[in-house]
């Protein structure tokens, strides 16, 4: 498995996917990590723009936002880690900005060790959902979070 590994963010990505950890645009430049089932476009946007509009029927993409280190354990990112396995239960056409009606997607806010972020996960379709999804389970539970992010 190839690991993603950068700001302090961990990954093990399957044979196949791609990803990358970089620094956001604006924000003070916090960590954004992508991953995906399918090869990456750059540019790409922050939030997945560029990258969602083209996921085929059977792929998936995840970001993974973090957020000003003052949102840590405030009422959005009280939860201490992500809430996993993620039910495709939980996924809803059209949930998240810049998907095709087809598409399904969920997110969700936590903390961990102090660090604030925001998960989300788009399946190329909804009706696919309880096939994708444990796969990206499989992915997040790889992701390991350092307590502060290294200096810059």
């Amino acid at each position: 498995m190839p690991l993603l590994n950068g700001h302090g963010i961990a990954l093990d990505l399957p044979r196949g996917w791609d990803g990358a950890i970089t620094r956001r645009t604006g924000d003070g430049a916090l960590p954004v990590l992508h991953a995906s089932s399918m090869p990456l476009p750059s540019p790409r946007a922050d939030a997945g723009g560029g990258v969602v509009q083209h996921l085929d029927l059977g792929e998936v993409f995840v970001g993974l936002l973090e957020h000003d280190p003052s949102c840590a354990g405030t009422p959005l990112f009280a939860a201490d880690g992500p809430a996993l396995p993620l039910s495709p239960d939980w996924f809803a056409p059209g949930a998240l900005q810049g998907m095709k009606p087809v598409q399904s997607g969920a997110q969700q806010f936590f903390s961990l060790h102090g660090r604030p972020f925001c998960l989300f996960v788009v399946v190329g379709e909804h009706r696919r959902r309880h096939r994708l999804v444990p796969a990206v389970d499989r992915v997040l539970a790889t992701l390991a979070v350092e307590a502060s992010e290294p200096p810059r």
